[in-house]
């Protein structure tokens, strides 16, 4: 049913339609499943390489036993601010990590964002992090040191000297800035590459014509996130108005 645990058939139907190279949306179609469904499916069993079904139908049934072992201190059990129910949020977080995961974070990394994401003030120490997703330290480290060098997060120092992680207003908007410039790099490449392969043949056009569509969608982002800027100042209890339609003045 498609609001049941998936069966080691349905898991079965799954691996074939990866080996076919069907979407998750056709997968999901042919089982009545959501697409959601699947991508997460596949996503926490090795990703759409990797994914075996009998491996992920025993990994589930693993999951299962031991949630059902650590009820008593799971999430569930902890207080959540503002009148949360701990049940939503848990499975709002499950999945914003597969969302996450499909746009190319792995796992750890996708689970830490996720908790940075959905914590209130939006920074928390590794000890917290580790404790928060029953991980060792050194995993923290690990993802943490890539979402660093992605500009996803930033590293600053609490009155007693501990290392906070942090998602601030500023950060998307350095990803963003970030992500253009690497395109810049691969325009500068290509075009490059033109000059190498002789101007007027084939694969020197077909090149220029990638170096001249990335540079609009670069400059087109980087124009973009200049005017959206301030949308990320929205403050809560505030009317976005202002920050819907952000004017181009905006300053850095």
């Amino acid at each position: 049913m498609p609001g049941g645990r998936l069966t080691q058939q349905e898991r079965q139907q799954i691996a074939l339609g990866l080996a076919d190279g069907l979407a998750y949306a056709e997968i999901a179609r042919r089982l009545g499943r959501p697409t959601s469904t699947i991508t997460r499916e596949v996503m926490r069993n090795g990703g759409p390489t990797a994914y075996r079904a009998e491996l992920a139908h025993r990994a589930t049934e693993h999951r299962a036993r031991r949630r059902r072992a650590a009820s008593p201190r799971g999430p569930q059990a902890v207080a959540q601010p503002h009148g949360r129910d701990a049940r939503a949020v848990a499975e709002y977080e499950e999945a914003l990590t597969t969302v996450l995961m499909a746009s190319g974070l792995p796992k750890m990394t996708a689970r830490v964002l996720t908790c940075l994401f959905t914590t209130d003030a939006g920074s928390l120490t590794a000890s917290e992090l580790a404790q928060r997703l029953q991980v060792s330290p050194a995993s923290i480290s690990k993802a943490i040191t890539f979402l660093e060098g992605q500009s996803l997060v930033r590293r600053e120092r609490d009155e007693r000297r501990r290392d906070r992680y942090v998602v601030d207003d500023e950060l998307f908007y350095q990803a963003t800035i970030a992500s253009a410039r690497a395109n810049d790099q691969l325009v500068e490449t290509a075009r490059r590459g033109v000059a190498v392969l002789g101007p007027h043949t084939p694969a020197a056009t077909r090149l220029e014509n990638i170096a001249r569509f990335l540079d609009f969608i670069s400059e087109s982002i980087t124009r973009a996130a200049e005017q959206a800027r301030e949308v990320l100042h929205t403050k809560p209890g505030t009317t976005p108005n202002d920050t819907d339609r952000p004017g181009p003045h905006h300053g850095g």
